[in-house]
């Protein structure tokens, strides 16, 4: 767990519009951010948006999708601190497994206890996504972590 927490708060209207452009800021896709198929949170410490990521949860298992913090809070462990809300949400709801695509991050989830995947084990709904499909390049890490103590 990260020194630092922070608040989630599912984002909608303008705060969805927020997430578009700070993703769209630093290169991560946006294409089906307002399409609903993925859930985008904001994340808050003492009332102040620091960052944002999303869950695309089908049943047991779920992508994490697009983690980003703001420049201005950058290197304070606020990366951390969002996968940590992430994959407690993703726990209350009853995800295993949360997998995730990444062309730039893969130490950082590696420290974070995420495994290198080859894309063709992902599940079936999560390789039917988007985000799979379409959005990251083929040479992207697949990534899965095995959630622990699932609440169901």
């Amino acid at each position: 767990m990260s020194e630092r927490a922070v608040d989630l708060e599912r984002a909608t209207g303008d705060r969805l519009a927020d997430v578009e452009a700070l993703l769209a800021a630093n290169d991560l896709p946006v294409a089906d951010v307002h399409d609903g198929t993925a859930e985008f949170y904001a994340a808050f410490d003492d009332g102040d948006a620091v960052g944002f990521g999303g869950l695309e949860v089908h049943d047991d298992a779920a992508l994490l999708r697009s983690v980003v913090v703001r420049d201005a809070v950058r290197g304070r462990g606020y990366g951390t601190a969002i996968c940590d809300a992430l994959e407690r949400e993703a726990r209350e709801r009853g995800v295993e497994t949360v997998s995730l695509l990444t062309t730039t991050a893969a130490s950082f989830f590696g420290a974070r206890g995420y495994d290198d995947v080859d894309r063709r084990d992902a599940p079936a709904a999560l390789r039917e996504t988007a985000e799979f499909a379409d959005l990251c390049p083929a040479s992207a890490t697949c990534m899965r972590k095995r959630l622990d103590g699932c609440i169901e």
